[in-house]
């Protein structure tokens, strides 16, 4: 097996998906000759054709609407949008036309999209750079939302969600693109798609995170050496695992939820209300979060205080660990 990172994950993933169904395409701004913007498609143009790997216009509800067309006609497209916070013009072709399109015609036609966006902040970006809008995509039937937070899951969830029936919203942390590196198989497979994974067992705390941040809530649990942390990376956010976040509640009786997105409505607070409506008499503390601030996004000197860093991840197990 080879180290690579998120990015060599993602591209060597698209490269088997190609070559094992001729009606996978890509397209997106400046995805064929340049291979995107972070070079997540780079050399597929080469080995695929322009039929199958091309740049669109700048016009995220055109990338996405063409794609929703293809798809409804046979194709299998994975689409680019560039930056997370581009993907907002996109949204009624997502929410009124893709995920309903199957419930619309009876079961007549589906959807096989997956549409592949960069997701968080932590590079101090510029605005629209570094949003997490996982949550106002989860809300909505139909749509699958999808947040890796290693090249290995990132490579077996998106076979996962290129051969789905069904609209894929596949996020990909920007901020660990290239800052990680693990053993990925060269052969392919695939990962579940709502299948949550434990990154470590433990008996004291539970602690539910997804995406970048994962990489600093297991620097947290390093520097606690007397507190037993049980990880729980989503992977998905839609749909959620209940069933390994609830027997892991019960089992530890102490949960902290951390998210780079804003706290209010976001995905710990679904889980949180999960949590109290199927193991409240299993808790021994407050359910705790802690999250990004719920404010826009702030700019690049600032930035470091929105984002959950270790240390408040730390202060927020002692505070669930020390309730009495």
């Amino acid at each position: 097996m080879a180290k690579l990172n998120l990015v060599e994950a993602i591209n060597l993933g698209l490269k088997q998906e190609m070559k094992r169904d001729k009606n996978v395409i890509i397209l997106g701004e400046d995805v064929g000759k340049d291979g995107g913007v972070f070079r997540v498609t780079e050399g597929l143009q080469k080995i695929y054709g322009e039929k199958r790997v091309f740049d669109t216009p700048l016009c995220e509800s055109g990338i996405v609407g063409t794609s929703y067309g293809m798809a409804v006609f046979g194709l299998r497209p994975v689409c680019e949008i560039q930056f997370d916070g581009f993907i907002m013009p996109a949204f009624d072709q997502i929410i009124t036309h893709a995920v309903r399109i199957r419930n619309r015609s009876r079961g007549r036609f589906n959807v096989p999209l997956v549409i592949r966006c960069p997701h968080g902040g932590g590079i101090k970006a510029l605005e629209h750079h570094s949003d997490c809008p996982e949550v106002l995509f989860s809300h909505i039937p139909g749509l699958k939302v999808v947040i890796p937070s290693c090249p290995y899951d990132a490579k077996g969830l998106l076979a996962s969600a290129i051969r789905d029936d069904d609209p894929v919203l596949f996020f990909e942390p920007k901020k660990i693109y290239r800052s990680i590196k693990e053993e990925v198989p060269e052969k392919e497979y695939t990962i579940p798609i709502g299948k949550a994974k434990v990154l470590q067992e433990g008996n004291d705390i539970t602690i539910i995170s997804y995406g970048a941040i994962i990489h600093k809530v297991k620097e947290a649990v390093d520097r606690i050496s007397d507190v037993s942390c049980e990880i729980i990376d989503l992977r998905t956010i839609s749909p959620l695992d209940e069933e390994t976040i609830i027997e892991s509640v019960k089992k530890t009786g102490r949960v902290l939820i951390v998210h780079e997105a804003p706290g209010m409505f976001g995905v710990g607070a679904e889980i949180s209300a999960l949590i109290n409506e199927n193991a409240l008499l299993n808790l021994e503390a407050p359910i705790e979060r802690v999250t990004g601030s719920d404010v826009v996004v702030p700019l690049p000197k600032l930035e470091d205080y929105h984002i959950p860093s270790v240390e408040r991840i730390i202060e927020g197990i002692k505070r669930v660990i020390n309730f009495r």
